[in-house]
């Protein structure tokens, strides 16, 4: 038996026998968006739904975010030109006073122009930097005899952030490149640390269980400089070598926090007969890895943008690993931990604070011993 079909004026009017008054849009809308938004609200109320409304606010601020750097900013950038009559550039250099928010301002402007010349001048070589700035001027259509000093505060400031690239690409490799005992200029470097440290104290043998006495852990060092490399040991012979005299009360302070050179009243508040010591040389490769992180992180930019006039060198990090050791000693000694099995929570603690301190954009890590004399040139 064949299928009859029915006529559309009989469904319509079937239809209208069951449907009451035909529904508006509006109320479609707001029937179908109850539907899928009551199990939701319902979903959000619960831990699981309020680690997703946690993240959908998180992509929405980083979608509004980009939204404002790449046009609004833009926008604004280009409004403000036409009002000044000058370039971004121009008004960081005129308005900004040298140093790290100098520096830091110009380093993001170029980072993130839509010109490939100025993205790409935050790593040029140095040599190049010169003719980087003649490039910039002429895009930027600025008359460098009307200007004069734009380009001798654009040449510091690229100086200093490529200086800042390039010493990471040098700390970096020492830190890469592994302790070799048949090496005889790491060799060599072992043995004056030694020398620097314990100057009235000669070594009876390379394989020894004297290196415990400068805070090694075993007989032979260089099982210790696996995690950072020649770094460590650059470090800890810079701070021997450079500011001997603070480098040897360290490790005497380390090995006997009672003798260490407080007043009485001090040694009785600070409950030194009960300090606990630590490993100076262990120590001092730990304090390397901090200060590697803070130069990669670019936790150190404030520190040294501050401090060199032109590009930082291996010495600058140096000699803020020297600051680093050096108040750290003292912070360990503040905190009097209980056991050495508190030196993680100790660390961390004095890692934060120097980070909050980095985070003023004046700071300069200020100079407590001969290392770093002459060092700020602000």
């Amino acid at each position: 038996m064949g299928c009859v079909a029915v006529p559309s004026e009989i469904t319509r009017e079937q239809g209208n026998e069951y449907d009451c008054k035909p529904r508006s849009l509006m109320v479609d809308f707001f029937l179908g968006f109850s539907c899928w938004w009551w199990p939701l609200s319902i979903l959000f109320q619960s831990p699981i739904g309020r680690v997703l409304s946690f993240v959908f606010d998180r992509m929405l601020f980083q979608v509004c975010l980009y939204f404002y750097c790449k046009f609004l900013w833009r926008c604004l950038k280009f409004v403000m030109r036409k009002l000044t009559g000058r370039c971004e550039l121009q008004r960081i250099c005129y308005s900004t006073k040298p140093g790290a928010s100098r520096t830091m301002k110009i380093e993001t402007s170029l980072r993130d122009s839509k010109s490939k010349l100025l993205q790409t001048s935050v790593s040029v070589h140095p040599d190049a930097i010169e003719k980087t700035i003649e490039d910039i001027m002429e895009l930027k259509k600025i008359n460098p005899d009307i200007n004069p000093q734009l380009g001798i505060s654009l040449q510091a400031c690229l100086l200093q952030i490529v200086g800042y690239r390039n010493l990471i690409a040098d700390v970096e490799k020492l830190r890469r490149e592994p302790y070799d005992s048949d090496n005889p200029q790491h060799e060599e470097m072992l043995l004056k640390l030694w020398k620097f440290l314990k100057p009235n104290t000669p070594l009876e043998s390379r394989i020894s269980k004297q290196w415990c006495e400068i805070g090694f852990q075993g007989d032979d060092p260089k099982t210790d400089f696996r995690g950072m490399g020649l770094l460590g040991l650059y470090n800890l012979q810079y701070f021997a070598e450079r500011d001997a005299a603070a480098a040897q009360q360290v490790l005497s302070d380390s090995l006997h926090p009672k003798c260490s050179k407080f007043s009485k009243a001090e040694w009785e508040k600070k409950r030194m007969d009960k300090a606990i010591g630590y490993s100076f040389a262990i120590v001092g490769i730990n304090i390397t890895d901090l200060a590697y992180n803070l130069l990669v992180s670019g936790a150190l930019k404030t520190h040294f943008y501050n401090i060199a006039p032109e590009a930082p060198t291996l010495s600058h990090f140096q000699q803020t690993f020297c600051y680093l050791m050096h108040e750290f000693h003292k912070f360990w000694i503040e905190e009097d931990p209980t056991d050495i099995m508190e030196f993680n929570r100790v660390r961390e603690k004095f890692r934060k604070r120097i980070i909050k301190q980095l985070r003023n954009p004046d700071m300069a890590l200020c100079p407590h011993f001969a290392a770093s004399e002459g060092l700020i040139n602000m």
